[in-house]
């Protein structure tokens, strides 16, 4: 494998572009220093190149096989899981007394990009355990937590979302999962789940599943699921497995990618039910449940990001290397053959992917960020705004990386040619792994549906036009640069344009529902492409101010003009394919919506 992810890249990001330094003074992180953050960062690469990587083409290649009793994974699966856990990464953000390091949600993200860089298939059921004790820790009672939490953060136990139902997908509103109250408070749930990743393995002691169900005589709908905990093992007073729950492994289902995590199919209740454990209040697990599926969502992009990255170094290295051909100039066909790099072509398709994947990353860190902000920061007017624009950015930041990623992974096997598609090369796994991120926690039309449905609609649009004006601040501060003024000049011209399309399909929405959203997915790409040339523009002025500064050493420098570049590529190649899909949108066209069932 080539390196894992840039370590120039994520300090630029992370203290360059975001400051994530500015937290140090918030009261929760006064004992902290960048000193520790960097340690951090530098604990997660050593353990994600040293017991992730080393089983990524492995776990794909060998991977989860189950004989009706029980689950085998490949052994280094297992020591990824311990080492990841006694290096404190499922516990770091909680309070020290907690056990953790309180360290910032800006930082966790950062280290778990290097875990998903070298194998996300492993590192997927480090984010799926993440995720769900921070539900638990958010939503459920004291005593829950004081039994389960410690569970999931020491490792002996994995967490789960228990959602998807053989005949509902993405309509959570329509499963059939049943909960049955039983005399001593807790409940009996009788349904089954499927593509539950992570729903059996051989890792963890016991493994806690967060299940969606209805209580009986519960209203139809969305409106009447509950969220309860749902132990492989039911749990004694110290924390240790008890008695098989009533929850059975019906089969391991085969993905083109992510091999390694297993995705399973679970019956509950195949004997007297499985016992379960209403979390908060009945009827609003859904609500719950959302909290753990955002975090997921901007994990996924992340995870895309990561892979886009992985991609994009990969075949760099190669067209570094690689000598092919000539310029079209040179007449001699005895002269020297150049490097693929030489070739216009493969600049071309490299500048493509650090144009997505580097947005990708930037975007995915920035969203963790909000999330930090939301809870931490100084005024009750910063977190009440992180938490807007939070709300507002999640569907672009899971489904942009995830629809880009592909394509950079598309580009570097290209650069590869015929060895791109070959095993003896990685990137061929990066883009099927990368295949599955445009579907996990929503397919893009969800998202898409999200958006345009409810997203720009909220408070009249207020939380909209709240992006709008942070888009504004940056192009105003770059309209007196030197490089930059001219990359903000399209931008504003996209944010005005954007502008107008949303306010022309908000108005729409309530007379004509089904034709407005007809094309939303467009509408999120749209939105996605605008949001995405900001985070370049925002990138491209950091790097002109560093430049300006004074000295650089010449790596500094090649790296901030790279930057440049990148943002100049995507503002002059990418962003002027916005025009196409808004004109799509402002005249409503209908070709998909009124092609018949029967046509095809």
């Amino acid at each position: 494998m080539p390196a894992i992810l840039n370590e120039r890249e994520l300090d630029f990001l992370l203290y360059e572009l975001l400051d994530t330094e500015k937290v140090l003074s918030r009261p929760r992180y006064t004992e902290h220093s960048r000193e520790v953050f960097d340690a951090t960062l530098a604990t997660a690469r050593t353990v994600a190149e040293k017991y992730f990587a080393n089983h990524y083409a492995k776990g794909d290649q060998c991977e989860p096989t189950f004989d009706g009793k029980k689950v085998s994974i490949i052994p280094e699966t297992k020591e990824a899981w311990d080492n990841f856990s006694e290096a404190g990464f499922l516990v770091a953000h909680y309070d020290y007394d907690q056990g953790g390091m309180q360290l910032p949600e800006t930082v966790l993200r950062a280290a778990m990009g290097y875990f998903f860089a070298a194998n996300i298939a492993t590192a997927a059921y480090q984010l799926l355990t993440l995720g769900a004790a921070n539900l638990i820790n958010t939503f459920a009672s004291d005593e829950q937590k004081a039994l389960y939490l410690p569970l999931l953060q020491n490792g002996s136990c994995a967490g789960t979302m228990a959602m998807t139902e053989p005949n509902q997908g993405s309509a959570l509103g329509d499963i059939r999962t049943i909960a049955k109250p039983a005399d001593d408070g807790s409940y009996r749930i009788f349904g089954n789940k499927m593509f539950i990743s992570g729903g059996d393995q051989c890792l963890t002691e016991n493994i806690l599943h967060l299940v969606l169900a209805k209580i009986e005589g519960a209203p139809a709908g969305v409106k009447g699921i509950s969220l309860f905990l749902c132990p492989k093992f039911l749990v004694n007073a110290d924390g240790s497995p008890g008695e098989r729950n009533d929850v059975a492994l019906a089969g391991l289902l085969h993905k083109m990618g992510y091999r390694n995590t297993t995705s399973t199919v679970l019956n509950f209740g195949e004997k007297d039910g499985a016992v379960g454990y209403l979390v908060g209040e009945p009827h609003k697990g859904l609500s719950y449940m959302f909290q753990m599926m955002n975090e997921a969502r901007i994990g996924v992009g992340l995870g895309a990001a990561s892979l886009g990255y992985q991609g994009y170094l990969a075949s760099l290295d190669y067209a570094r290397e690689r000598r092919q051909g000539r310029l079209p100039s040179s007449k001699d066909p005895l002269s020297a053959q150049v490097t693929l790099i030489e070739h216009a072509d493969i600049r071309r398709m490299l500048l493509a992917q650090k144009a997505y994947s580097e947005a990708s990353l930037a975007m995915c860190l920035y969203a963790s960020s909000l999330l930090e902000d939301s809870h931490t920061g100084e005024t009750a007017e910063q977190r009440e705004k992180a938490f807007r624009l939070l709300d507002l950015i999640t569907p672009i930041v899971k489904s942009w990386p995830s629809r880009y990623g592909i394509v950079a992974n598309d580009h570097a096997i290209q650069i590869l040619g015929g060895a791109g598609y070959t095993r003896e090369h990685p990137i061929e796994q990066y883009l099927r792994d990368n295949r599955l991120n445009p579907i996990h926690e929503g397919a893009e039309g969800i998202h898409g549906l999200d958006i345009l449905g409810r997203k720009v609609v909220v408070n009249g649009g207020a939380d909209f036009e709240l992006l709008m004006s942070e888009m504004d601040e940056t192009i105003n501060a770059a309209t007196s640069m030197d490089r930059c003024a001219a990359l903000a000049a399209p931008l504003k011209s996209a944010c005005a344009a954007l502008s107008e399309t949303t306010v022309t399909l908000r108005g729409e929405l309530s007379k004509n529902s089904d034709k407005t959203l007809s094309n939303a997915t467009i509408y999120l790409d749209a939105f996605g492409r605008v949001f995405a040339a900001w985070i370049w523009l925002k990138q491209a002025v950091v790097s002109e101010q560093a430049l300006s500064s004074g000295a650089k050493s010449i790596d500094d420098e090649h790296y901030y003009r790279g930057k440049l570049q990148a943002a100049q590529y995507y503002v002059q190649w990418e962003l002027p394919q916005l025009q196409a899909q808004l004109d799509l949108l402002n005249r409503f066209d209908n070709t998909t919506l009124a092609m018949h069932p029967d046509w095809f």
